[in-house]
């Protein structure tokens, strides 16, 4: 069956953006397309990396978009009646503004910054909806946590504590390399994590930690059905207070969680100064890794090998774990690095972009765990919500399934006519959250839940 003769007949769905994240939520679309009586775009730069991702679908194409190009951007926007956006979130307010004015839809799994939020008059006017935030972290943490939120008030709890953690990472009792640690998404993000510091709150006290400091503060955490890992303060968790209606908790934090020794490696890195987006190296493709990393050495550090006079420079053991796994990243090759870019950042990005690229048998899994104590008229409970999801092997990675499942099914209601809303939102309004986790659980996207009751002198935080 082909539909090319008719596509005036059927809604047009533009995806923006082919990516890692990309490859669930373009195949999902194009399954539920002739459903939907749906055609789907895939719109990058990068059009051979659309089409791969369309295939021979007869509802679908690909096309070249440069988003820089307004012109070129608003024509495609323009004869669509939905856009999923999962470009870059620098060009998140170009494509926002450029649906309000035309009077479209807009999904996005990035973070909505605030020139979107300040849409939201000008989008109810035009009877557009704008939906950020509809992805892994955030989109399934925000829905979950004010489901059970709810729940709780609902059973008469009083929240003491709300913690939420996320991770990326290997699934465990696989091999893996000695990081332990596979990028199955922007590794830019994984390079400048942590970069505006963090401060959250705890037992009624503001806690603020500069980035140098980020990854010494991590600390110990169980997650049920994986074990212990590590957990470092992500972003600001103070933000989360009024957003999730809690702003009488006593300790409110949103935690990364990583396998035991990621902390202690990555914060070298940090010291160092090697995630840095601002200083331009001159020829920098050309030069190599050990070269690089003597640029960000005191100029007195000399006449010793290198690996000896960064552990100096870091009070670090020269023949210990911390320098062993810099040597297995490739730190000290004495071969030109061809990084492309001109920042220490976008050769860090390129390095484990190569270097930590998932195997072709391996598997990511994903986990997102919420942390909650609520007081029930004297009785204090602990409350664990855990979301463990795995991917396949050779197949889809977690990372792209629970990313791009949730703005397929956001795009998939709006298609439906089951979304009664305009304007600028995330997903924690209960018209948002409530169907879409019921048609989460329907994909086998789900939380398990373990509640303990505290003794009278077990401390919260």
């Amino acid at each position: 069956m082909t539909v090319r003769g008719s596509l005036e007949a059927v809604r047009h769905v533009l995806i923006l953006g082919a990516g890692q994240s990309a490859p669930f939520l373009i195949q999902k679309l194009l399954q539920e397309a002739e459903a939907l009586d749906a055609f789907v775009t895939v719109a990058d730069r990068d059009v051979d990396l659309a089409q791969a991702r369309v295939g021979d679908a007869q509802r679908g194409e690909a096309v070249s978009v440069d988003a820089t190009e307004l012109s070129m951007l608003r024509g495609l926007v323009e004869r669509a009646d939905l856009v999923v956006n999962f470009l870059s979130p620098v060009f998140q307010h170009r494509i926002a503004r450029t649906c309000v004015e035309l009077g479209k839809h807009m999904v996005s799994a990035s973070y909505r910054d605030q020139r979107v939020r300040e849409m939201d008059g000008e989008a109810r006017r035009q009877g557009s909806l704008l939906v950020n935030e509809v992805g892994l972290d955030p989109g399934i943490d925000h829905m979950s946590a004010m489901d059970l939120i709810s729940r709780v008030r609902e059973e008469g709890g009083r929240i003491l504590k709300f913690a939420s953690y996320g991770s990326g990472v290997p699934v465990p009792g696989e091999p893996m390399n000695p990081l332990r640690y596979f990028v199955t998404w922007n590794p830019r993000n994984v390079v400048m994590a942590g970069e505006g510091g963090a401060q959250y709150l705890v037992d009624g006290r503001i806690k603020i930690v500069g980035h140098n400091e980020l990854f010494k503060r991590s600390w110990r955490f169980e997650v049920p059905g994986v074990g212990p890992m590590e957990a470092y303060p992500n972003r600001d968790s103070l933000s989360y207070q009024a957003l999730y209606g809690l702003e009488e908790v006593e300790t409110m934090l949103r935690g990364t969680l990583r396998y035991p020794g990621w902390s202690e490696v990555w914060r070298q890195l940090v010291r160092l100064g090697l995630p840095n987006e601002q200083l331009r190296i001159p020829r920098l493709s050309e030069r190599s890794w050990a070269e690089l990393i003597d640029m960000f050495l005191p100029r007195d550090a000399v006449g010793v090998h290198l690996e000896q006079r960064l552990a100096m420079y870091l009070d670090i053991s020269p023949t210990g774990t911390i320098i062993q796994q810099m040597r297995w990243l490739g730190l000290f090759d004495e071969t030109p690095c061809r990084a492309p870019g001109e920042t220490s950042a976008e050769a860090l990005t390129y390095l484990l972009r190569t270097k930590l690229a998932l195997p072709p048998t391996g598997r990511d899994m994903v986990i997102l765990c919420h942390e909650l104590v609520a007081d029930f008229d004297g009785r204090r409970e602990r409350i664990l919500s855990t979301m463990l999801e795995k991917g396949t092997a050779g197949g889809m990675t977690a990372m792209a399934k629970t990313v791009g499942l949730p703005a397929a099914l956001v795009a998939k209601l709006l298609l439906e006519d089951e979304l009664p809303l305009t304007g600028s939102h995330i997903p924690t309004h209960p018209v948002l959250y409530r169907p879409l986790l019921a048609a989460l659980a329907e994909e086998g996207i789900v939380f398990q839940e373990e509640r303990r009751v505290l003794s009278a002198d077990e401390p919260i935080s």
